[in-house]
């Protein structure tokens, strides 16, 4: 594995923000660390590339142990932090180069390797101008940049698409896709459940500083069952009816839309719960039948819900700070 964290611990103060964390990830792969705000996403991060001490555990990258062996895990590793770094008076270009000679670049190779990684994403116009007048997403690809300026084997991202209009975002996974295609191994820590869906090869679902559920996509889906029932209801009598009858546990039931959904396993399953509606009688004005989604397994196995902005909002997200 290149990258591994085994039991790890981390408190500040009072407040336990790792408690046992376990992921491994291997060569030429991507891992998607996904939780909602105070999971202990960034903590992780924060951990492996070695800017953070912990408790407890072990962490190791590369084969190098984070903790004695420091200056060798930076020296093979990127980070792309939740904010852009760069200096805002530079010029996008200033800056790479500036980071290549703090990576011990000569100045020509500098110069080569910013001109490169300008036109990798997509900067090249903007390359003279002061960072102060980038767009966020300009900015974000600049961070990014940056961090590949000495052709990293191993990038972390720490929620690298926060903020960014959709169009932004879109530009940015088909940078990361680049990157992975590329051989690059990624450890990406997102809210944006459909980002991990997009991107990582492997899901590890993090809550409350624990690794709650991990797998491939399509494995953590299969955990909620293969597909989803729909309601939709008229008036919020027949959905008070409906739930009665159904008794279902892990429900998720929208109030507001008068809408409620169910984990089914196949035709027999959504026909038997059918035929136990017909018997009430309620009326049902809609009805569709959809394959589990990230948001399925993110609600099943933390109780959390997605805002407005498609991110994950946990139910008692109060609190702590630390991501």
């Amino acid at each position: 594995m290149v990258i591994e964290a085994t039991n790890l611990h981390k408190s500040f103060k009072s407040t336990s923000v790792l408690r046992g964390v376990n992921l491994t990830v291997e060569e030429g792969t991507m891992l998607a660390l996904l939780g909602p705000n105070g999971a202990g996403k960034t903590t992780t991060v924060r951990i492996l590339s070695t800017l953070l001490p912990f408790d407890d555990g072990r962490a190791m990258v590369a084969g190098y142990d984070v903790n004695r062996q420091a200056d060798q895990v930076r020296s093979i590793i990127g980070l792309t932090g939740q904010y852009a770094s760069v200096d805002e008076l530079l010029t996008g270009y200033e800056n790479l180069v500036m980071i290549g000679r703090l990576y011990h670049l000569g100045k020509a190779q500098a110069k080569r390797r910013a001109a490169e990684l300008l036109e990798q994403f997509d900067l090249m116009d903007a390359a003279k101008r002061a960072v102060k007048t980038y767009s966020g997403g300009m900015r974000r690809r600049l961070d990014l940049a940056a961090s590949l300026i000495a052709v990293p084997p191993i990038i972390f991202l720490d929620e690298p698409t926060t903020g960014l209009d959709p169009r932004s975002r879109q530009a940015m996974w088909a940078v990361i896709a680049d990157l992975l295609a590329g051989g690059t191994t990624i450890l990406l820590t997102t809210q944006y459940l459909e980002e991990a869906d997009q991107l990582a090869d492997r899901v590890a679902v993090i809550d409350d500083g624990r690794i709650i559920a991990e797998g491939t996509a399509d494995e953590l889906k299969g955990r909620v069952g293969t597909e989803r029932l729909e309601l939709s209801f008229s008036r919020a009598s027949d959905l008070t009816s409906a739930l009665a009858v159904l008794d279902e546990e892990s429900a998720q039931v929208d109030d507001e839309r008068l809408v409620v959904s169910l984990a089914v396993e196949g035709a027999d399953d959504v026909r038997r719960r059918l035929n136990a509606l017909h018997d009430v009688p309620v009326q049902i004005t809609d009805m569709s039948l959809s394959r589990p989604t990230l948001d399925d397994v993110f609600f099943s196995v933390t109780g959390s819900v997605q805002d407005d902005n498609g991110s994950a909002q946990h139910k008692a997200d109060e609190g702590v700070t630390a991501a």
